[in-house]
């Protein structure tokens, strides 16, 4: 759902710049964000953890249907998402997967930052013909990455220190 839900802000919340534009948000350091990326920035965090609890076969079919979802909401939009979780994808496998046992925050944060660069190139340039917002668009879906990082930490030292007193 968050595919949908972020193309949907895109189009309807926040600032537009220019004619035709995505409206925008501020993500911090003076850079503004298709209102979208935070959404995004949840979807890569969350395909990690449905890959983690119900394999890969699920996180893709999770992709397919929350694109599929994107072309009643934003049929203009849903192609560039399409592409860009599907390329995403592809390094997420290579960066999550081999890195999720051994720890899963570490693994979370470092997909999650390669798949916002990868994802805010790609669906910048797919679907605005530039790569305006690219380091905004960064920047709003790191943020996510870094939430889930700090979460999965104290949730990590929580069941360390659970399992040691007992």
């Amino acid at each position: 759902m968050s595919i949908p839900a972020a193309n949907w802000l895109i189009q309807n919340f926040g600032m537009v710049e220019f004619p035709n534009g995505p409206h925008t948000i501020p993500v911090g350091f003076g850079y503004r964000a298709p209102s979208g990326v935070i959404m995004i920035g949840l979807a890569l965090v969350a395909r990690d953890l449905v890959q983690r609890n119900a394999g890969k076969r699920a996180a893709i079919i999770a992709i397919v249907l929350g694109t599929g979802l994107s072309y009643f909401v934003a049929p203009q939009l849903a192609f560039a998402s399409a592409v860009a979780f599907f390329i995403g994808e592809i390094a997420d496998f290579a960066i999550y997967t081999p890195l999720a046992n051994r720890n899963l925050a570490v693994a979370v944060l470092l997909s999650g930052i390669a798949g916002a660069i990868i994802d805010s190139l790609l669906f910048l340039q797919i679907a605005f013909g530039s790569t305006q917002y690219w380091i905004g668009n960064t920047i709003g879906k790191i943020w996510m990455s870094l939430a889930a990082f700090i979460v999965l930490l104290i949730i990590q030292r929580h069941a360390v220190s659970s399992h040691t007193t007992q």
